[in-house]
């Protein structure tokens, strides 16, 4: 009788067969299902599974210990076994690592020995009628829609020679559609994320782009220059996931982002945004759940596969506009002479005065713009971290407290620390959804609405 290979089996064959003196495993079981659409119609549709693998090997000598990692897909004890070899082969090639730690021991999920969670093309048993309702309904006002969805849960296995036994179920979802008008001269997005579907209304989606288009049935042409600006939430998770990957506590140490003290050191404890301005990372945050420890495949400025599978609580990078933490590896830790604060799977922004919603915003408005996202966003400079991009898909201009027409696309030139600075009003927190950042790297936001008086539109774009 063949016994089945569990993600466990995997794991314990890792440990076992490693010739080096430690093993750090991670093993990712992933299944997706999507559906795509173009033209108001249904065009494809997938289910996958797969199976990968990272092994972490530590050659301790007497100038320190050094490390190899391999990753690769493996669903068999003969493919995990050819990982550890060259993951053993590695580390015995390499130099002292500069973050060498104790690993950590002794921790045991109580799921442990649970088998992996899967989705699969049901997920869309209620969301899928209701999308072919809202083709019908697009195709009648001639409007046309395409998009995606897609639904992936990954449970994750930790296991070491140390005694970790770690299991972790990460679910995520989200959902983008684009409609166009006919002459397809005038476009709008609306996208978001969720754990499982049940909370997405295809037909809500279909009525907010139809909204949207409405709006653009008066164009104005506006030049570059400030504008009194609203954010949405979209857009704000857009520049805020920014804010927190350049967070890295030794690049800051080292002088080298908008979060380092002049000469040397880091500027925790300094009021570096508004009073009332909140930004964290909780792993248990409802609806935005994500692993309860850190899993680290490779070393770098912000993780160290020494830390594998420390303790992750919540973490608050600015508390009342104060800078309370960095991303810190143990490494980095000892540098700044701070608590170690590793990276955590999701965001939070929240404003003490923040209340209502994005229409209130807009209802607050004399004259200014209401933006739908942002897109091809990078830094310019690092030391006051500076970015650049382009709006995407709705821009639209506010008079009076309405919404009036829609405007060209700009580029912007901001930073998202001086716009937690200069914001004049905010929103309630709510789940968000970064257009740029949340569909393969960080779905996991909640942030508010806000309004800058005077956003740096630098220049026209000619993007749709």
């Amino acid at each position: 009788m063949t016994i089945p290979t569990t993600p466990q089996s995997l794991v314990d064959q890792a440990v076992a067969v490693s010739t080096a003196d430690d093993c750090v495993v991670i093993v990712r079981d992933h299944t997706s299902a999507n559906l795509r659409w173009a033209n108001n119609t249904l065009t494809t549709n997938g289910v996958m599974h797969g199976v990968s693998v990272t092994v972490v090997s530590f050659i301790r000598s007497g100038d320190g210990v050094a490390t190899g990692s391999v990753s690769g897909s493996a669903s068999t004890q003969a493919q995990v076994t050819a990982l550890v070899e060259a993951a053993d082969a590695a580390a015995r090639l390499s130099s002292p690592a500069e973050d060498a730690a104790d690993l950590v021991r002794d921790r045991v999920s109580p799921d442990w020995d649970e088998q992996a969670v899967s989705t699969d093309i049901h997920v869309y048993d209620t969301f899928a009628p209701a999308l072919g309702e809202a083709f019908g309904r697009a195709s009648s006002a001639d409007r046309v829609l395409y998009g995606f969805v897609n639904h992936e849960v990954a449970t994750t296995f930790l296991g070491s020679t140390t005694g970790l036994r770690l299991r972790h179920v990460q679910p995520t979802g989200h959902y983008a559609c684009t409609g166009k008008t006919a002459d397809l001269r005038e476009s709008a997005w609306v996208g978001g994320a969720t754990r499982d579907f049940a909370d997405v209304d295809a037909l809500a989606m279909e009525a907010t782009v139809a909204q949207r288009l409405g709006w653009g049935a008066r164009r104005v042409d506006l030049p570059a220059g400030r504008y009194d600006t609203i954010l949405p939430p979209t857009a704000v998770a857009d520049l805020m996931i920014d804010a927190y990957w350049y967070a890295g506590a030794r690049v800051a140490w080292e002088g080298q982002s908008v979060y380092s003290q002049r000469g040397v050191g880091t500027r925790i404890g300094q009021q570096i945004t508004s009073p009332g301005v909140h930004l964290y990372s909780d792993p248990s945050y409802d609806g935005l759940q994500c692993a309860p420890f850190a899993l680290a495949g490779a070393s770098g400025n912000e993780s160290s596969v020494f830390d594998n599978g420390l303790p992750l609580e919540r973490t608050d990078w600015i508390r009342d506009g104060e800078l309370t933490s960095l991303l810190q590896t143990r490494h980095s830790a000892e540098m700044t002479s701070q608590p170690v604060t590793p990276a955590i799977d999701n965001l939070v922004l929240e404003v003490d005065a923040g209340s209502g919603s994005i229409e209130d915003l807009v209802a607050g408005t004399e004259r200014g713009l209401l933006l739908t996202c942002l897109w091809y966003i990078r830094e310019v400079d690092p030391q006051s971290l500076l970015l650049t991009g382009l709006t995407r898909d709705g821009v639209y201009l506010v008079e009076g407290g309405e919404i009036v027409g829609s405007v060209n696309n700009f580029r912007f030139n901001e930073s998202p620390i001086d716009l937690l600075r200069r914001f004049s009003h905010a929103s309630a927190t709510v789940p968000s959804f970064s257009r740029e950042w949340g569909d393969d790297y960080f779905s996991r936001t909640a942030t508010p609405a806000l309004r800058v008086p005077d956003f740096n539109m630098s220049s026209v774009s000619q993007a749709m």
